[in-house]
């Protein structure tokens, strides 16, 4: 193994674990419905908004080394999309299902964004995906619906899957828009210019739904609440960005942890059971992500 190989693969794992503590700390910056703390909707659009100011004094740092890569207007569109998934979508309906069911439950789920991501980005970029990886991606989705029917004890799904479906969805095409844009912009300067730009929206929405009274909040809520701000919606990116300018190919494989490690975190930090059949059925699904990674993807013929 080489030395950038290394190198990749230490920011990756460190991205992973930024990443990985997302759910739990989500959980506990909105409590749940026996002990609500912050809105979902502070927790969003606040989140962003720390982030965002941070994103413009990197930005002028970077103006200032003259290494600022402006997006050209064609590229304004694909900034968009990935500030709705990545900005908005994920982390709203992420924080709206935990206020309803556990963060170990969301960490089974969101097992499956990786192989959606994938799926959408197939049908975005019109290519043919082996028969091998549609069986995965159906695998999978089956096994997560399963796993969302005996959690609710019947065919009914509930509004916190509803809301983890979506988050699933819209992280899925904010990835694919950032995707778009890495290429020229930078993975850093991407992410900072989708927080920048985010920030009319971000910072006036944050200041409506912020708490009426902060002292009636938990520390514990305003720690998670620091914590997703600074490290999931910012300085994990960094890292996980670095990681894969390193060695994409290596540091895809360090993501399949993440679960494993959310539902870890889960137990010192929100006090949550981490019981057999969850396990199970994220090993299951970890598992299905891995093989559908490997099967072939092939790009569309010109015509």
């Amino acid at each position: 193994m080489t030395d950038n190989e290394k190198e990749a693969l230490l920011w990756g794992l460190v991205g992973v674990t930024l990443f990985a503590a997302t759910l739990p700390m989500t959980r506990l910056a909105v409590g749940d419905t026996g002990a609500p703390q912050l809105s979902p909707w502070f927790v969003t659009f606040g989140r962003a908004a720390v982030a965002g100011v941070l994103s413009a004094l990197y930005l002028l740092w970077q103006h200032g080394k003259g290494q600022l890569k402006v997006p050209r207007q064609p590229e304004w569109p694909l900034l968009g999309m990935t500030a709705f998934g990545v900005i908005v979508g994920f982390p709203l309906f992420l924080a709206l299902a935990l206020r309803h069911v556990p963060s170990t439950h969301g960490a089974v789920v969101t097992a499956l964004l990786p192989l959606s991501t994938a799926v959408l980005g197939a049908l975005w970029f019109r290519q043919r995906p082996s028969a091998g990886f549609w069986a995965c991606a159906v695998l999978g989705s089956g096994l997560v619906l399963a796993y969302m029917v005996w959690r609710a004890g019947g065919l009914y799904l509930g509004a916190a899957n509803i809301y983890l479906i979506i988050a699933m969805t819209t992280g899925a095409f904010g990835y694919i828009g950032g995707a778009r844009l890495t290429p020229r912009l930078g993975a850093e300067q991407v992410i900072c210019w989708v927080l920048m730009t985010s920030l009319p929206l971000t910072l006036p929405l944050a200041w409506l739904f912020a708490p009426a009274d902060a002292a009636a909040i938990g520390r514990m809520a305003w720690l998670g609440f620091a914590y997703v701000a600074l490290f999931s919606m910012w300085i994990g990116f960094f890292a996980w960005y670095r990681a894969l300018a390193l060695g994409a190919v290596r540091v895809s494989q360090i993501q399949l942890i993440q679960p494993f490690l959310s539902l870890l975190f889960a137990v010192p930090l929100v006090g949550e059971r981490l019981d057999l059949v969850t396990l199970i059925f994220a090993v299951a699904v970890i598992a299905t992500v891995y093989m559908g990674k490997k099967m072939p993807v092939h790009a569309t013929a010109p015509t």
